[in-house]
């Protein structure tokens, strides 16, 4: 058989075979050849044993199981190597994902080359980790998996960018080239797979085009309105080998992803779309800003504020841009939302789409003579809502230019200006009736008291504040409207498609990325069910993550079935939406080693979690709810 065909644990099989043969007892020859791992012992062996073990080969052969080599005078690296030299060279410094056929060799040599992986349990939460570092760290999330079916789990990740619009690479290992077609070990045809979720989609056919490949998906997940992409690496390409003297050629044309907000971006839109739009709001008697994730994402807190605080116009964010202006600022209409949308007459929507979470731009919510102006990355947005005013580009370049031009016509609403002042005698005035339902404390807990003791430890800490997740339908909907978000890229929840199963992945990313930063998880038991073994990769990474499960029983609360749909064969089945009461995840959380918690009481709740949140360590916040708190599908019953 020849040397390069034969795997690290064959060759020291053969090694160990060898030595036996020259000792003549195989138990001495053993023993001495385990000796030699330590390098301690001189022999034409021990020369052999250290060429194996450094990936070397025979001369003339090209053994390749630490992904470097020697033969006939020059010195070779894999496919593995060189993707992982390519994806370094394309800046990553994490990948997310899960190991296995093919690609194991590749995550190991990312580590040699100082790229963390992180190994989580399932390819679903991976990829929910790499969409979310995508939207924290502006550049692309990388995620990694296996070929066949762990690829098609890679798809929620990878489509969670697509729909949010965040940079993401996915990277999946696939089937033999030669045998595709004859039913290969987890073939797939991977490439249309991913069609419906990518911008861009590329393979590499042989070892040469790796690197190609690997720039090009970087930066088309980058260019213009962000998203997914995908790199296709069959086995047998991972497998072949390349002089460095080759591989440090096609390396040099690998470009580095710069974040987004470190990249000088072009604004499509013309000084004349500017000045119409600077008019427009001019000339409105209830003008209105409104920014969404796509702001947060583009880095444009600074000028929106400038612009906000000039022209004195109210704003309102979307859930994912809260925090890009601090949630207590004076001009903020987020408690006066409905009368905001609904008497607006211009509203400047600042990255943010005119979907479901704004009701389409359309009445009754929206005023049916409300003007748009649209600041968005998205040819295709414009055209669909068709705005009165449309500034295609990056928020943050777009609204620097507002800013600019401002300069030369200015105008400012100022605090006396009716639409302000009723606004904000709104907005006070909800303030002052949720307040008064937060000083409750109700037990059996409803939402309410719980979500007031964690806000109010949360906004104990200062700044940096904590990084929130969120997701749940009454966890994640009532949570939104007490938790103030003072900082942008502080809140991570169920996004644009309400994906629920987020949760344990964008925590884990959130810690990742933003590095001695806390981390709160607050999670519906339903949500949390989704990834809730990644419990293990907090604690096996050590990560300052606080899980709090709100623990209600089920979806929505357990079994809340009438006496009439408890009728028919089935009446004693568990119903649809139950689960077992009173779960205790906490001894989930302390079986992997981590801390828990199990509460039922507002003094024993507010202990949790400030003994959790001082530690920094993984800590899991078991509460119980009230199973009849809250309502079926949260704010979204009528579509249930």
């Amino acid at each position: 058989m020849m040397w390069d065909r034969l795997s690290w644990r064959t060759r020291m099989n053969w090694v160990k075979w060898s030595f036996s043969s020259r000792y003549r007892r195989s138990s001495v020859a053993l023993g001495k050849v385990d000796f030699l791992l330590t390098g301690s012992l001189s022999s034409p062996v021990t020369s052999l044993w250290s060429r194996v073990l450094e990936g070397a080969s025979i001369p003339g052969s090209s053994a390749m199981d630490s992904g470097v080599a020697e033969g006939a005078g020059k010195v070779y690296i894999d496919g593995n190597m060189l993707a992982v030299k390519a994806l370094a060279a394309a800046g990553v410094e994490t990948m997310y994902g899960v190991v296995g056929i093919p690609v194991t060799s590749l995550a190991t040599y990312a580590m040699k080359v100082g790229i963390k992986f992180i190994a989580f349990r399932n390819e679903q939460s991976a990829g929910y980790a790499a969409s979310a570092a995508g939207f924290l760290t502006g550049k692309p999330g990388v995620l990694l998996t296996v070929s066949g079916p762990g690829c098609v789990h890679g798809l929620a990740g990878l489509s969670n960018a697509m729909i949010n619009t965040w940079p993401l690479v996915m990277i999946s290992g696939s089937c033999t080239q030669k045998d595709i077609g004859k039913g290969d070990f987890q073939e797939l045809d991977q490439m249309e797979a991913v069609k419906p979720f990518v911008k861009y989609s590329g393979k590499a056919s042989q070892i040469s085009e790796v690197p190609e490949v690997v720039s090009k998906a970087f930066q088309v997940a980058l260019e213009d309105q962000p998203g997914g992409t995908y790199i296709d690496l069959p086995s047998d390409v991972l497998h072949e080998n390349i002089s460095v003297e080759e591989a440090e050629k096609l390396l040099a044309g690998v470009k580095a992803a710069k974040p987004m907000f470190s990249r000088e971006l072009e604004c499509h839109c013309s000084e004349s779309d500017i000045q119409e739009a600077l008019s427009l709001l001019h000339k409105a008697e209830k003008p209105l800003v409104v920014f969404g994730k796509g702001a947060a994402l583009s880095r444009a807190e600074g000028a929106i504020k400038q612009f906000v605080e000039r022209s004195g116009i109210p704003f309102l964010a979307t859930p994912m841009g809260k925090g890009v202006i601090s949630d207590t600022h004076h001009l903020s209409a987020g408690a006066a939302r409905s009368l905001a949308l609904r008497e607006s007459d211009v509203a400047l929507v600042i990255g943010a789409r005119l979907n479901w979470l704004l009701h389409f731009g359309e009445p009754p919510q929206w005023s049916d003579s409300v003007k748009f102006i649209l600041v968005n990355t998205s040819k295709e947005e414009m055209e669909l809502r068709r705005p009165a005013v449309k500034l295609v580009g990056d928020a943050r370049m777009v609204m620097t230019d507002l800013n600019k031009q401002w300069k030369d016509s200015p105008f400012s609403l100022g605090d006396k200006h009716p639409w302000v002042e009723k606004l904000k005698n709104k907005a006070s005035d909800s303030v002052e009736k949720m307040a008064a339902r937060l000083k409750q404390d109700v037990v059996p807990f409803n939402f309410l008291t719980p979500l007031r003791i964690i806000r109010d430890a949360i906004s104990s800490l200062g700044s940096p504040t904590p990084i929130l997740v969120s997701e749940g339908a009454n966890t994640m909907d009532i949570g939104r409207t007490v938790f103030q978000q003072l900082e942008p890229r502080t809140r991570l929840d169920a996004g644009t498609w309400g994906t629920m199963g987020i949760g344990m992945g964008y925590a884990i990313a959130a810690a990742v990325e933003s590095p001695g930063r806390l981390v709160v998880a607050v999670e519906g038991d339903s949500g949390f069910g989704f990834s809730g073994f990644e419990l293990e990769t907090i604690v096996r990474y050590n990560l300052p993550i606080v899980v709090i499960i709100f623990n209600n029983d089920g979806v929505y609360g357990g079994d809340r079935r009438t006496p009439e749909d408890k009728e028919g064969p089935l009446k004693d089945f568990p119903a649809p939406t139950s689960f077992i009461p009173c779960a205790r995840y906490d001894k989930v959380m302390e079986a992997f080693g981590g801390s828990g918690y199990f509460v039922k009481e507002p003094k024993e709740l507010e202990s949790a979690v400030n003994e959790a949140f001082a530690s920094k360590k993984p800590a899991l916040i078991n509460v119980r709810i009230d199973p009849f708190a809250g309502s079926e599908s949260g704010r979204m019953h009528h579509k249930n």
